[in-house]
């Protein structure tokens, strides 16, 4: 399925489980349906199951949005207490549309508890109280991890709400990270369970393996011990003067601690001249995107750094900003130099990330995908240098595997249905679907004369001014702003309302007695030839009809 076929089926309002292979665009889909919603006055729930994915779409984890928080369980008391809580009552009350990102890490328990907290908030039966759920994601990708007290952790397909939704399968099948055919062969055999020897011995000669002169890897570890002790060794080696920048935050408190927590950017960031930094956000009008590897070179004047792109050019850093939405409101907000230092990594920071060059070891890989999303993190094999690993490390879920092509197919039906679907009905489908999750949007008041206008139909000026309120003056100004503007409505039923024929004849002999010394037809000297025999509303009306 492209991209384009995916979105044209979110915008059906389909219940949908968008997915695809690293670097297929699945974040780059959300975003744009996010964006196609706000647009349309729409305010959808953006979430993720970690901090570090809801980062990337702007909005916060799935646990905080429906207040679940950490719990694995849900008594009737837990319901009631959540019911108490009145902005969760607004938050749930106006989200239509609920889209929940990296789904492969979410436990499937706890997709059926905020499945019923929405059946409660909404009070109805229909699966998730009848919003439209998106659930986003790569079930070869890192799976959830259960706490020991908690019960055993599976894929959320196997989650009671999963099978209530319908949903339709958006399988994505463009490559947009992978740029060599010799790394994007050995992805798929990995996930199609079928790693043969040709391919393994590809991989092997990027054993150790040199980089191209000048690159400098960023790499990649599967435990946080590793990646702190390498970052702070390898900017200790540098001599440089060291500069601080620190993180600046605002709104509320809980839920600006969890965006500092899931913000790759670090809230004390220490540059030195020589630093490998990696970009942790995305601007393409600046010119990096998340993952893009560089140098610092220098620092500007104004103490902002310099960083010499790996490949590209030499950008001087300005903070960017990570922010918590909800329906169009800013709840929470920090701005800080979209960089941290690059020397390592952990491999499930890396989600969602595409790198110029990694090294990594995977010789400690404890989860099946783990060497799956580290690989898939490089755009080519020539960017891949191996320190180890282990036939494990290039494992997946075997229950995955098997799933995967049920997707496949769920996949092309979705495609087939959506191609039956006359492109006149298709838009008008669509159309009706944001009428039922936007916001009604408020008509657009006429100004005075428009509004006059509609009544000009009546029988006379008389009826017109009770029907609006204002007198038979405001009436005749009205007029003649219609005139003005170009228009000519008809009033000639609206003329004995205040004149006879013959009081518009001798109006109209006072005008054109009056021409010579009164180009602008002003009232007044018309009047003095009238005198009290007319009113000036009288003038006013007749001079419409000359």
């Amino acid at each position: 399925m492209t991209q384009a076929e995916a979105l044209d089926i979110l915008k059906l309002g389909h219940n949908v489980y968008l997915t695809g292979s690293a670097g297929s665009g699945k974040t780059y889909v959300l975003n744009e349906y996010i964006n196609y919603l706000r647009k349309n006055g729409a305010a959808p729930a953006v979430t993720a199951s970690t901090g570090i994915a809801a980062t990337h779409l702007g909005g916060m984890t799935i646990h905080a949005w429906s207040g679940l928080g950490i719990k694995a369980r849900l008594t009737d008391e837990d319901i009631d207490a959540l019911e108490e809580k009145s902005w969760l009552w607004k938050r749930i009350a106006e989200s239509k549309v609920l889209i929940i990102d990296e789904i492969s890490m979410f436990h499937h328990f706890r997709l059926d508890l905020v499945e019923r907290i929405c059946r409660a908030f909404k009070r109805n039966d229909m699966p998730f109280g009848g919003l439209q759920v998106v659930l986003c994601g790569d079930f070869f990708q890192l799976p959830p991890v259960s706490r020991s007290e908690e019960e055993p952790a599976r894929f959320s397909y196997h989650a009671d709400s999963w099978q209530k939704l319908d949903l339709k399968v958006c399988y994505l099948h463009e490559q947009f990270r992978q740029q060599d055919d010799a790394l994007l062969d050995i992805l798929t055999a990995i996930r199609s369970g079928e790693v043969e020897d040709e391919l393994l011995e590809q991989l092997q000669t990027r054993y150790h393996a040199d980089f191209a002169e000048g690159v400098q890897p960023t790499r990649l570890y599967t435990h946080n011990i590793d990646v702190d002790g390498v970052n702070t060794t390898e900017l200790g080696k540098l001599t440089a003067e060291t500069h601080v920048y620190t993180m600046e935050t605002r709104g509320r408190l809980h839920l600006m601690e969890a965006l500092k927590k899931s913000c790759l950017a670090p809230e004390r960031l220490m540059l030195k001249r020589g630093a490998q930094v990696m970009f942790v956000k995305n601007n393409l009008d600046a010119g990096y995107v998340n993952g893009s590897l560089g140098t610092v070179s220098g620092f500007a004047i104004d103490g902002s750094p310099l960083v010499k792109l790996l490949k590209g050019p030499t950008l001087t850093v300005a903070p960017a900003t990570w922010r918590i939405e909800e329906n169009g409101k800013e709840l929470a907000r920090l701005e800080q130099l979209p960089l941290r230092l690059a020397w390592a990594i952990t491999v499930h920071k890396s989600q969602g990330m595409s790198l110029d060059a990694a090294e990594m070891d995977l010789a400690k890989a404890f989860e099946p995908g783990m060497g799956y999303v580290a690989l898939s993190r490089v755009r080519t094999l020539a960017g891949v240098r191996l320190l180890g690993w282990h036939a494990r490390a290039l494992q997946v879920h075997p229950e995955v595997l098997a799933i995967d092509g049920e997707f496949r197919k769920a996949s092309e039906v979705a495609v087939a249905e959506l191609k039956k679907i006359p492109k006149q009905e298709k838009v008008q489908l669509q159309q009706a679907f944001l009428v039922q999750v936007g916001k009604p949007k408020k008509p657009k008041k006429l100004p005075p004369h428009h509004q006059t206008k509609e009544h000009l139909p009546l029988a006379s000026l008389y009826d017109i001014a009770d029907k609006r309120g204002v007198t038979i003056g405001t009436i005749i100004e009205h007029i003649e702003k219609l005139q003005e503007e170009g228009e000519t409505p008809d009033i000639s039923h609206l003329k004995r309302s205040l004149l006879t024929d013959a009081q518009l004849k001798k109006i109209a002999a006072a005008f054109e007695k009056t021409a010579s010394t009164n180009p602008d037809q002003r009232l007044a000297p018309v009047k003095n030839i009238l005198g009290s025999a007319f009113t000036y509303d009288q003038i006013r009306f007749a001079k419409l009809f000359l």
